[in-house]
């Protein structure tokens, strides 16, 4: 079953002979459940997709659907709700709000959004995430590779129809960072996530189901690893 479909996708920047084209007409289609890995050299137009993917960015021109919605027709609040509820998002750097605590964090999209912590599924993300004697805790407290564990919290929460990291494991150790791909792959399988990671980290990015290359905005290489 196709959870997402992206057509023909343009970004530029600028005008004239300062225009930057970041995608050059990417069209491509993920199937629920799916583990796909995005790589390609800085610059390339990685996080410009992914950004666009959840609704961080828009589009020059091209479509983009998650779960059956035309993203960029709906209008700015639409979409800020569409973020929330459909869209888990993972970055290297965390984004952790620093006064906020391990479960507050966790949960701000769901209290942003005016609704009831469902108990049971973050008791449950608390168990996977190794972080129940954790807490009460704030970021400066923790390590990285647990402030990494609270931001996957954060976009498991609302069991969000995709989840979108970039770099997540490119401000860690190793050891760090093999706990966080396992996590990853944990949430893909346990909870049938549908997962989209860009990484330069060739062994990660071996690990997914699909490997798609994108060079200079386009699409280079799309390879089935295992389905």
């Amino acid at each position: 079953m196709e959870i997402l479909r992206v057509e023909d996708l343009c970004k530029t920047y600028g005008k004239g002979y300062n225009q930057v084209t970041a995608l050059d007409h990417v069209s491509f289609s993920v199937q629920k459940g799916e583990f796909v890995t995005i790589v390609g050299p800085s610059g390339s137009g990685k996080s410009t997709l992914l950004h666009i993917l959840g609704g961080v960015d828009t589009p020059t021109s091209g479509k983009v659907y998650l779960d059956g919605t035309d993203v960029y027709a709906q209008n700015a609040e639409q979409l800020a709700i569409f973020r929330r509820r459909q869209v888990g998002l993972i970055y290297q750097f965390y984004n952790l709000i620093p006064v906020l605590n391990v479960v507050e964090n966790m949960t701000l999209p769901v209290l942003m959004d005016g609704r009831k912590v469902n108990q049971q599924r973050l008791q449950e993300l608390l168990a996977v995430l190794k972080l129940e004697d954790r807490t009460g805790h704030l970021p400066n407290q923790l390590s990285g590779g647990q402030q990494q564990r609270v931001s996957i919290g954060r976009a498991l929460i609302n069991a969000p129809a995709i989840v979108l990291a970039d770099e997540p494991t490119g401000n860690l150790d190793s050891k760090s960072s093999h706990e966080i791909v396992e996590l990853l792959k944990l949430s893909n399988q346990k909870y049938h996530q549908t997962l989209i990671v860009i990484t330069h980290n060739e062994n990660i990015a071996l690990q997914a189901n699909r490997i798609i290359a994108i060079e200079d905005g386009r699409i280079a290489r799309d390879e089935v690893l295992r389905r």
